[in-house]
């Protein structure tokens, strides 16, 4: 699996872009806010049709216009496939594959799969718990494609029940409509989320003990319930709890109860790291997340997926960037920004296509 060629039109702070990948390894030169992050968040939306940055996707808009356009040229399977999205709120963004549109999302994602890895994800453990959810479902989408309707349906029952709520006169036999959809929604996507975590977490226990040592890594979602429940029996689980604290949620007019209210532990001995754990045990959490990801993918779909590093090396200290470095396989594609070469080392450069950017352009030497 590798994208060829990238080409953007409004995106960010880039007008237009054109790129052609011709190494399995690129190293994108640019001093602070150049453009060298949306480069990547650019090929990322075309693995997951999302981005950990935004909220909404009209801020990957370039300022004072209406649309943006990512095309990627990729191969898969010794095949060539164009990948082509269009963005233009409020309307759904278009899909193509090879200038055939796709009205499913999931038809989309089994495409083009990648792994990001940015210093944003090294403060993963720190920051807030949609901060982790998002990173589970984008790393979920990857793998199982039929995720991300699963998510956006419940994602609507929710705003819907949300709205409902809002109102000052409630219509119980309406909540009980929404309680019963929210139930299934919400059972669906915790199941997939609690399942992904078990497989994420038997890799990257390995992966970290080959960093830290004697410390045991260990995760645990946080939801409704501890037990791992079939998808029929967290759906009763969900709707009886709805039911418990129906008055409450009419009070509150919130939602109370459901795969938006979750959250991500992580463990080192034992012991809570976004509590208790340094700078450095946090960064080696995170490092063997990221690597568990980019092993589920391969063992999954069969194919090597796209790695993706933004200014993360100059992050870690020598270990765990010499461990990330050596770890990849050759076969990878690997699209590595930073603000110059000092944290590369002679043997890694000479093979390494080398990109500069300035200003939302592609810089040219003097």
């Amino acid at each position: 699996m590798k994208l060829k060629k990238l080409t953007l039109k409004n995106f960010r702070n880039y007008k237009s872009f054109e790129y052609e990948f011709k190494n399995n390894k690129t190293l994108i030169i640019g001093k602070n806010a150049q453009g060298k992050t949306n480069i990547l968040e650019a090929i990322y939306y075309l693995c997951a049709l999302d981005s950990s940055r935004i909220r909404k996707d009209s801020e990957l808009i370039y300022f004072g216009e209406d649309l943006t356009k990512i095309t990627g040229l990729t191969e898969k399977n010794g095949m060539e496939l164009e990948l082509d999205i269009t963005i233009n709120p409020p309307k759904n963004k278009i899909l193509k594959v090879n200038g055939i549109k796709k009205t499913k999302s999931k038809d989309f994602l089994q495409i083009l799969s990648g792994v990001s890895f940015s210093t944003n994800d090294l403060l993963l453990l720190r920051g807030e718990p949609q901060d982790r959810r998002k990173w589970l479902d984008l790393a979920i989408y990857q793998v199982y494609p039929l995720y991300f309707e699963k998510l956006s349906k419940f994602n609507k029952i929710r705003l819907q029940k949300a709205n409902f709520l809002s109102n000052y006169q409630i219509n119980y036999d309406m909540l009980d409509v929404f309680n019963k959809q929210l139930a299934v929604t919400s059972a669906n996507v915790i199941y997939l989320r609690k399942k992904y975590l078990i497989e994420l977490e038997k890799i990257a226990k390995i992966k970290h003990r080959l960093m830290a040592g004697n410390e045991e890594l260990s995760i645990k979602y946080k939801t409704i319930t501890d037990e791992n429940l079939s998808v029929v029996e967290l759906n009763d689980l969900i709707y009886q709890k709805l039911e418990e604290i129906k008055e409450e949620e009419i009070k509150k007019g919130q939602c109370l109860i459901g795969a938006h209210r979750d959250d991500v532990d992580f463990y080192i001995n034992d012991i809570d790291s976004k509590k208790y754990a340094s700078q450095g045990q946090q960064r080696t959490i995170v490092l063997a997340l990221k690597l568990a990801e980019l092993q589920i993918i391969k063992d999954k779909i069969g194919q090597t997926p796209l790695l993706l590093l933004d200014d993360v090396l100059a992050e870690l200290d020598n270990i765990r960037q010499n461990y990330l470095l050596d770890t990849i396989e050759d076969d990878i594609q690997m699209i590595i920004t930073s603000v110059d070469t000092l944290a590369f080392d002679d043997d890694f450069l000479k093979n390494v296509d080398i990109l500069k950017i300035k200003d939302g352009q592609i810089a040219q030497d003097n």
